[in-house]
């Protein structure tokens, strides 16, 4: 996991938002140069997110190379509930085949942090939920993230209100060695937890965003599968973004 991080999925689509903007200027399209120009960005940038909008829907690659807004019929659902398990659902399920895992969808919510969304299959089995997300944010790579994400203040007030109980004997029960993880942490966006929810169990997980509220997407699997980290990595961040944008981004 020692790859040199990237931007993270929040710097990505506040990017995407000023590369709409420009483009939503333009009727008739833009090409690279002016939408980079017109969003401040290096061309290379713009140019791998311009075609990733377009790969995902937000906007449509000309014959010519030019980029226009994609028209849409609905606005984007709201950032809870059954639209928006719907909405991330597909993402959700597309990162759990393509690494055999399941995958989990979480969102910092009054103070908690809330699973949203499970999709496993009997071939990548969710890992046994015995003790609520809500209550074991130091234990799970989607708490960590989440917790790796929130300010100063607001993560002394998650650990004021949450006992840090050892669920494993890997569990970190001690707050400063704990802090010490998430700042220095060598795997840019990425959260690990190696056996310290459940035994036997390692989980992986990616900041995500929905506006300005912090959430993660992970993965779990058994620990003795062997896995590329580069390519766990990969699919993470990739799939991060995407969800980030079907919370933030205008429409769908």
């Amino acid at each position: 996991m020692g790859d040199q991080a990237g931007p993270g999925p929040g710097v990505s689509v506040r990017q995407d938002l000023r590369l709409l903007e420009a483009a939503g200027a333009h009727r008739d399209g833009a090409f690279v140069r002016q939408l980079a120009h017109e969003a401040q960005l290096p061309e290379p940038t713009a140019r791998r997110l311009l075609r990733e909008l377009a790969r995902d829907g937000y906007l449509h690659e000309l014959d010519d190379g030019a980029f226009t807004l994609r028209e849409r019929a609905s606005p984007r659902p709201a950032a809870d509930g059954r639209a928006l398990r719907e909405h991330v659902r597909p993402l959700l399920s597309s990162l759990r085949d393509s690494l055999s895992a399941a995958a989990y969808l979480t969102l910092y919510d009054e103070g908690e942090i809330r699973v949203l969304e499970i999709v496993d299959s009997p071939h990548a089995p969710r890992v046994d939920l015995w003790v609520g997300f809500h209550e074991a944010g130091h234990a799970t790579a989607l708490g960590k993230s989440v917790l790796r994400e929130l300010d100063e203040e607001a993560r002394a007030n998650y650990l004021s209100r949450h006992s840090l109980t050892g669920l494993t004997p890997r569990t970190i029960t001690s707050r400063e060695e704990l802090l010490r993880q998430l700042d220095s942490a060598p795997a840019g966006p990425l959260s690990l937890d190696r056996g310290e929810y459940a035994r036997g169990t390692t989980c992986a997980a990616a900041p995500v965003y929905s506006g300005d509220r912090v959430g993660a997407i992970g993965i779990s699997f058994r620990s003795d599968r062997m896995y590329r980290t580069t390519e766990v990595r990969a699919r993470l961040l990739d799939s991060a973004l995407r969800v980030t944008r079907r919370l933030t981004l205008p429409g769908s």
